[in-house]
């Protein structure tokens, strides 16, 4: 067996957000590369509709697009990035990751709803911070990439638990120098929230 195989998601902090059922879409499940680290690509649910029988409902609202790595020796997750589509999220984000989130972490959220020339250092609590980013007609990782100075031809051949371990790196390494402000200040002025299919082409 190899050290890969020997981690599996339930030995990480991920195994009670998929217990929770808050593990949506994902497009990488899997462990990375460095021994005893686990990688996840999907989206993370903050909040669910109220269900009736058994209909299934999707979330009222989550943590779209995450990239994360989660530690299974400190059940950690170490590194996050995501997108809010209401910065108001962001306190729900704080709330349901809380056991899992270390003030040496980096966690960086692109909201949809903030002004364009901002950027924000949000205290979540226990000493944990967020990094706030405005966001509109792009995606997480493309963002991720150009906030971490990859260059997508960099991590072309790569494998995806490789790209995930190797972008997560390298934000956790950038460092982000953003004003600080309260999380009710940052609501007070947040703006509303863009139509995301405005202007996609049809």
């Amino acid at each position: 067996m190899t050290t890969l195989e020997t981690v599996r998601l339930e030995d990480t902090a991920l195994g009670p957000l998929a217990e929770q059922k808050r593990l949506r879409n994902a497009v990488l499940k899997e462990p990375l590369p460095k021994a005893g680290t686990f990688g996840f690509r999907g989206d993370i649910a903050l909040a669910f509709q109220d269900q009736v029988g058994d209909e299934a409902r999707p979330p009222a609202y989550s943590i779209e697009q995450v990239l994360l790595v989660a530690d299974a020796a400190t059940k950690t997750i170490p590194v996050l990035a995501g997108y809010l589509h209401n910065f108001a999220w962001l306190k729900d984000a704080g709330e349901v990751l809380a056991d899992y989130l270390v003030p040496e972490g980096t966690y960086v959220f692109f909201a949809n709803n903030i002004d364009f020339l901002k950027t924000y250092t949000v205290p979540l609590g226990n000493g944990v911070v967020a990094k706030v980013l405005p966001l509109d007609e792009s995606t997480v990782w493309k963002e991720t990439l150009d906030l971490a100075g990859v260059d997508k031809n960099d991590v072309k051949k790569m494998s995806g638990p490789e790209k995930l371990e190797y972008v997560l790196d390298q934000l956790a390494g950038t460092r982000m120098d953003f004003a600080e402000i309260s999380y009710e200040d940052g609501v007070a002025a947040m703006e509303p929230e863009r139509n995301r299919n405005e202007n996609r082409p049809v």
